[in-house]
């Protein structure tokens, strides 16, 4: 048999006070003497007294919850980033609302959409595959908005962003410096801005080593384990003298160290490979991967802190937080010398 459910009716009732001077009591009003708080306090405990979340944020105008959109949260980075978005949402007394688009831009409105009818009190985009106008129209519902790895054309939106173009290069200047000259580019979704940028830095590293870029080089391709072995096998096919891969994600490189095995070629000996993000995955597998470090963690943090300065500020924040990934070497691209010593 369930319990009916006590009421701040019950509450004032209960401590002999209106109902307006519990909820002032609830919300940390300082117009309450000390005693009618401390009574009020005492029956809430005795009553197990919840306040109504509804109730509250009609008072208050915030629901104390914001949206977090993200392209696919079985993609560890993303679940990662969900992690520390949410650690620093739940510090400050918020909850998330986590919304996961399948990688389908128009999803993404429709989850925006959905966002706004439930009266969040702001949204973190991540990696959003959507156009700028569309987009642009879908954000402008909100009085907060933080995108992830996606800038708008004109618009001042605050944003924390990864230095993509510079882990481009990286990975592909540490492919070149092995002495290889030409590198493959497996380059995830055709729509990604943080795909655009890594291609960015790539050509540019080709340039810098005065390799000529060929666009036969480039493979576009969904960021998971098995369209990048799908992926890596059209374009070994196609271009099959390819010694070195670098790929937009390591789910992507995972697919290509499959593909390589498929296809007898052995990693490092006879194809180098790396990822970017690293992931957990990329030490588990064999031979662990080469990759670009991004610290996911920190970004779904900061992109809740900026969030939360803009929904309790009455000034508009913009700006961006840039985020420099890290090179790391591992056994992906790395061979033995006659002594055993890895050389990158």
């Amino acid at each position: 048999m369930s319990r009916r459910r006590v009421t701040i009716s019950d509450v004032a009732e209960l401590a002999g006070v209106s109902y307006q001077t519990v909820s002032r009591v609830i919300n940390n009003n300082p117009h309450v003497s000390a005693a009618t708080r401390q009574r009020v306090q005492e029956i809430i405990v005795e009553t197990g007294y919840r306040p109504s979340y509804i109730a509250r944020s009609l008072v208050t105008a915030r629901t104390a919850t914001i949206g977090l959109v993200v392209p696919d949260i079985s993609n560890p980075f993303f679940s990662a980033l969900a992690r520390g978005a949410e650690q620093v949402a739940s510090e400050h007394g918020y909850s998330i609302l986590l919304c996961n688009t399948g990688e389908d831009a128009s999803r993404e409105i429709e989850v925006l959409n959905l966002l706004h009818e439930r009266y969040v009190d702001g949204v973190i985009v991540c990696g959003s595959r959507q156009e700028d106008a569309p987009l642009k129209k879908a954000l402008a519902q909100f009085r907060a908005v933080v995108l992830v790895n996606r800038r708008l054309q004109g618009e001042m939106i605050p944003a924390v962003l990864v230095d993509d173009t510079s882990g481009g290069y990286l990975v592909t200047q540490h492919l070149l410096q092995l002495g290889i000259t030409a590198v493959g580019f497996v380059a995830g979704p055709s729509a990604s801005y943080s795909g655009a940028q890594r291609l960015q830095g790539y050509k540019q590293a080709l340039a810098d080593a005065g390799v000529k870029f060929k666009a036969g080089w480039v493979q576009y391709c969904a960021p998971t384990v098995a369209d990048g072995e799908e992926a890596v096998q059209s374009l070994l096919e196609k271009q099959p003298e390819l010694p070195a891969l670098f790929c937009y994600n390591d789910l992507v490189a995972v697919g290509a160290l499959r593909a390589c095995a498929a296809s007898g070629r052995q990693v490092p000996a006879d194809m180098a490979v790396a990822g970017y993000d690293d992931i957990m995955l990329a030490t588990l597998v064999s031979p662990a991967l080469t990759t670009c470090h991004v610290p996911c963690l920190e970004i779904g943090s900061q992109a809740v802190s900026i969030l939360l300065d803009c929904i309790n500020s009455d000034e508009e924040i913009c700006g961006e937080i840039v985020v420099k990934p890290e090179l790391v070497i591992r056994e992906s691209t790395s061979t033995k010398n006659e002594n055993g010593l890895a050389v990158s």
